[in-house]
């Protein structure tokens, strides 16, 4: 602005808040008039839009009327189209502000939440009992998520932490808080209920206690960041231990000296995305890479175990699912997590780690994107990179053995993810190294009994591998046709499998390419001898 431009500028804005700045305006203006006041005595001005530097608390001004106004318009427009986009651009905006650690975020959110639980919807559902639309749950799924990077901010305060959490357990005491696992009764439930499912494995699923959308905030709350391993992991790439021999299952150290970490596989993962969200992405990698170590240790440690009981039990059928909550679908989305992580390291230089970039916006440019295998991390084998550590695990994830979830929203929403990841997976131009992770996956799928989706035989609760299977055929069958064949014929057992399209899909490409008959699908499964002569129950499932 040039001087006229400026005089005028004051002097607007003096005139519109004349009540609030008179007094300070005529202070300022005697100061400046004086010859000796202490703001003659330094040059220049405060400039309040240049923003606090990058270590300092930011608190801006947040026109809190305005964002209730905003969020109650999009909300009675219906969450379609248009206001659902606008209501994923408000929270993208709280991601922003809690990665430039302003203070405001936690408020924002706070404003956003009072008014999703005040829509009248809610209560018109729940008496009604009909479901919301799934654009609707989804809006509910990033609430609650936000809500969980919130209360695990790695330097909140606790009178922060204590203030959240008794807003989380009001909200989560109305009666029309919305489930996590669907919005109330007109879900259906799982569609056997052959699992028991830990303290309430006698009760019916429409009996057992719901999670709402807020309960895993309200549980991380208890969480903290004082662990001294925790602290070792994420502070520093030397952290290391190569005189450790504690080979047992906690141990804090592999056989090679380097940092595990053992939790709860998605809370450790919300530990990531939490540290990504407030702005530190060298600490959310460095503990990204501690974990993913570590869910190798233990899948090489399950194929083990499982080798050695196949040895001493060969005739004993083993169906049990070890994963009663599968980490694809998740509401933590772990994997996805973890995969995002690693792949936003393959597109940065150790020189220039800004933060971490929107990696799902930049998913939409498809193969124009280039993946690097970026040098190893201390903590890599020879030859690994972020790159082939994501592959892997998103590898890891899929390949998992879960019992499918309660409800068809949690149902579909495993599916979804599935269709995500891959997709993304497909982007990725498979090299030699990448093959080599490709393969080493596969033999594990073939052999690793019941911690596989694909083991020799599997519940008929387990989430189906067709989709998955399909995805690995595809890329294996141009470097190993024979392992691409094995996964093939062990995705197209009889039973429930055999009337998903994808299983169709592999059968018809195996025969194609390979002039493999499909009555040959029944291999390494004792139970897949024959097609049943009706339909499963399973064909009113999303997954068919």
């Amino acid at each position: 602005m040039n001087r006229d431009q400026l005089q005028k500028f004051v002097q607007y804005l003096i005139t519109v808040h004349h009540t609030e700045v008179l007094p300070t305006a005529q202070k300022l203006a005697d100061e400046i008039l004086s010859q000796n006041s202490e703001i003659n005595q330094v040059h220049g001005a405060p400039d309040p839009t240049a923003g606090a530097s990058i270590d300092d608390e930011n608190c801006w001004h947040l026109d809190e009327e305005q964002v209730q106004e905003q969020v109650k318009l999009f909300l009675s427009q219906g969450g379609y189209h248009g206001s659902g986009k606008q209501l994923n651009l408000l929270f993208a905006k709280v991601r922003e502000m809690l990665k430039m650690r302003d203070s405001n975020g936690a408020r924002m959110l706070t404003l956003i939440t009072e008014q999703f639980m005040a829509d009248p919807r809610l209560s018109l559902w729940r008496q009604q009992g009909t479901a919301m639309t799934d654009k609707y749950r989804q809006l509910w799924d990033e609430l609650g998520a936000l809500w969980m990077c919130i209360v695990l901010n790695p330097h909140c305060k606790l009178e922060q932490k204590s203030s959240w959490l008794k807003q989380l357990k009001k909200w989560n005491s109305v009666d029309v808080c919305p489930w996590e696992d669907g919005n109330h009764g007109s879900e259906l439930p799982n569609l056997t209920n052959a699992l028991p499912q830990g303290a309430n494995a006698n009760q019916d699923s429409s009996n057992r206690p719901h999670r709402t959308v807020f309960t895993r905030a309200i549980e991380a709350c208890d969480l903290h960041w004082q662990d001294s391993h925790l602290q070792h992991i994420i502070s520093s790439d030397l952290y290391t231990n190569y005189c450790y021999h504690d080979d047992t299952e906690n141990s804090l150290f592999d056989s090679r000296g380097w940092p595990l970490w053992h939790e709860h596989v998605p809370t450790a993962c919300a530990r990531v995305d939490a540290l990504r969200s407030h702005g530190y992405p060298r600490e959310a990698l460095r503990l990204a890479i501690a974990i993913v170590n570590t869910l190798r240790r233990q899948q090489q440690k399950q194929l083990e175990m499982f080798r050695t009981q196949k040895k001493e039990l060969p005739h004993k059928s083993m169906t049990a699912i070890t994963n009663l909550e599968g980490w694809v679908g998740h509401p933590l989305d772990p994997v996805g997590t973890l995969f995002s992580s690693l792949m936003e390291a393959c597109r940065m230089d150790d020189e220039s780690f800004p933060g971490f970039s929107n990696f799902t916006e930049n998913m939409g440019q498809g193969k124009s994107l280039e993946y690097q295998h970026l040098p190893a991390h201390k903590f890599l084998e020879e030859g690994e990179s972020y790159l082939t550590l994501a592959v892997e695990v998103a590898l890891i994830g899929l390949g998992q053995q879960r019992i499918m979830p309660d409800g068809l929203y949690t149902q579909e929403k495993v599916c979804r993810n599935e269709e995500q990841l891959i997709s993304k997976l497909q982007e990725i131009e498979l090299d030699d190294t990448l093959v080599k992770i490709f393969r080493k996956q596969a033999v594990f799928l073939l052999e690793a009994g019941p911690y596989s989706g694909l083991g020799e035989i599997i519940h008929r609760e387990s989430v189906p591998m067709h989709t998955f299977a399909k995805y690995l055929f595809t890329s294996l069958l141009p470097h190993d046709a024979e392992l691409a064949y094995k996964i093939a014929l062990r995705a197209m057992r009889a039973g429930r499998p055999a009337y998903h399209p994808d299983t169709f899909a592999l059968q018809r490409r195996v025969t194609e390419d390979g002039a493999v008959s499909s009555e040959g699908i029944a291999v390494g499964s004792a139970s897949a001898c024959s097609p049943p002569h009706q339909p499963p129950p399973f064909l009113s499932s999303p997954f068919q």
